[in-house]
């Protein structure tokens, strides 16, 4: 992955998640993709890994129906190989690091990582 190609898909991903297009969003998904979040875990209950689109279409619908006000600003964005982390602030203020694998031009596998208390969710219990 080059730098210009990693900032294009951070714009794209940045626009569809602060107009909560989760259509657009998913289009940059695998169907078969997996994704992993410790906040998946709190408001699905599981061990917060999410298998295929739906899966995770079922997961953001439910974070954007508990946080009707979610809205990110990207912060820096990494570039590995096959890998982007998007460094990004939530609208608490809250830094997370989205860590996207890519085959080609989809992500085939994501993990939400999180500071400390920032993966407690509006209306998520604290396990």
């Amino acid at each position: 992955m080059d730098h210009a190609r990693a900032r294009a898909f951070a714009a794209d991903w940045l626009a569809a998640w602060n107009a909560h297009d989760l259509d657009a969003l998913l289009a940059h998904f695998a169907d078969d993709v997996t994704f992993t979040s410790p906040v998946a875990a709190q408001l699905l209950g599981g061990d917060g890994v999410l298998r295929g689109k739906p899966a995770l279409r079922d997961y953001w619908t439910e974070g954007l129906r508990r946080i009707p006000d979610l809205r990110f600003e990207v912060v820096a964005t990494y570039v590995g190989v096959d890998a982007l982390v998007i460094n990004y602030r939530n609208q608490k203020g809250g830094l997370v690091n989205e860590v996207l694998i890519f085959d080609g031009e989809r992500v085939i596998a994501g993990h939400g990582t999180y500071l400390g208390g920032d993966a407690n969710p509006a209306g998520a219990q604290n396990d």
